[in-house]
């Protein structure tokens, strides 16, 4: 008996080696060198200024991943259900204005009140301000947008905006969370800058190469236009004007997050929010492919997930720091974008139940 329960016990040994070492996963591994992790230190000392934000309900609906505001002051927000929620100026009376069909991330409005929608599903969309979805754009030089995920429009039309990922399509791995951690694990830097021309109708590459392509805002001079890549925890800079036209350039790098998107703000200010603090185990495994392989076969809730903490940050056009706000409690986890008015600071949540703001008064900021 003892010989038969010790044959088996070496028997599930070998097939639970056999199942870490060898069953297929999704990902291929690239060796990287993870960057210094500052830590919360120096200009990104922990603090509480992100605490007490004010909250508006979402009738039901979570995840605003990204908020815009018309020209009435109407608030629009992107929500994890699919659905673009408005409410009015204050932050009552939610309403479902319009179900894109995917999963709406980014938005912005453009010079004719159409909102554009970088939805991670569907591509790049329009919606008019009747309701109507129109389809953009759904390829850029004959590569499939698989993740559009964040989108600014500049003053001459062009709508640029980042495709995450072109190797883990948000659609096909189970949801804009599941599969950015798969091209997180992998580091492929299959993500790009696009640029859509609605002249002619069709998107264009601006940069490739890109880990984990993010947030994307365009300069309010036209002079260049920043874009977050999560999986290296920096921003870079591309020029659309001036001697350095067409040069990418990293501005800001050794982030102690990972982060997501960026946005112009008021007085020189571009925000970003960080949507979890970087990871010990991720930043070990970078330059070990093998052992990511490994990680990838355990069950999920045992992998690298974001940890509830929550961080934005407010950078100049040259990457310095000018503002941090920190909540370590992570009570609006997962931030994911800052709107800026005159008197608030909208916070995205990837997570979120509710839609949050922040009174600019309240955290010291003119």
């Amino acid at each position: 008996m003892l010989r038969a329960i010790s044959v088996a016990v070496l028997a599930l040994l070998v097939l639970l080696a056999g199942y870490f070492l060898l069953w297929p996963v999704p990902i291929e591994p690239i060796a990287w060198q993870a960057p210094v992790n500052p830590g919360y230190a120096g200009p990104f000392e922990r603090n509480e200024r992100l605490t007490g934000l004010q909250t508006f309900d979402l009738g039901g609906l979570h995840g605003p991943e990204d908020i815009a505001l018309d020209g009435e002051g109407r608030i629009y927000a992107a929500t994890h259900e699919g659905v673009i929620i408005r409410l009015d100026a204050d932050g009552r009376n939610p309403v479902r204005w319009v179900d894109t069909g995917g999963r709406p991330l980014g938005i912005d409005f453009d010079a004719a009140g159409n909102l554009i929608v970088a939805d991670a599903y569907r591509g790049l969309l329009s919606v008019d301000p009747q309701g109507r979805v129109n389809a953009l754009v759904t390829e850029a030089d004959g590569v499939p947008i698989r993740y559009a995920d964040d989108v600014d429009v500049a003053a001459d039309g062009r709508i640029f905006f980042s495709d995450a990922s072109t190797r883990f399509g948000a659609a096909d791995w189970g949801g804009t969370y599941e599969a950015s951690l798969l091209d997180l694990m992998e580091h492929s830097s299959s993500g790009r800058l696009l640029v859509y021309d609605p002249v002619q109708g069709t998107a264009s590459t601006v940069l490739d190469g890109l880990s984990f392509a993010n947030g994307v805002a365009v300069d309010p001079q036209q002079q260049f236009v920043l874009v977050t890549e999560t999986g290296k925890y920096r921003v870079i800079r591309y020029w659309l004007q001036g001697s350095k036209i067409g040069l990418a350039e990293p501005v800001l790098e050794e982030l102690p997050g990972f982060p997501d998107n960026i946005t112009a703000g008021q007085d020189g200010r571009f925000w970003v929010a960080l949507a979890s603090p970087r990871n010990a185990m991720v930043d070990a495994m970078a330059d070990q492919p093998f052992w990511r392989k490994v990680v990838q076969r355990l069950p999920a809730f045992l992998r690298p997930q974001a940890v509830a903490y929550g961080h934005i940050i407010a950078i100049d056009g040259d990457g310095n720091v000018l503002e941090d706000l920190q909540d370590p409690a992570g009570s609006y986890p997962v931030n994911t974008n800052v709107t800026e008015t005159d008197d608030y600071l909208y916070v995205g949540s990837l997570v979120a139940p509710v839609l949050p703001r922040l009174p600019k008064a309240r955290a010291g900021i003119d």
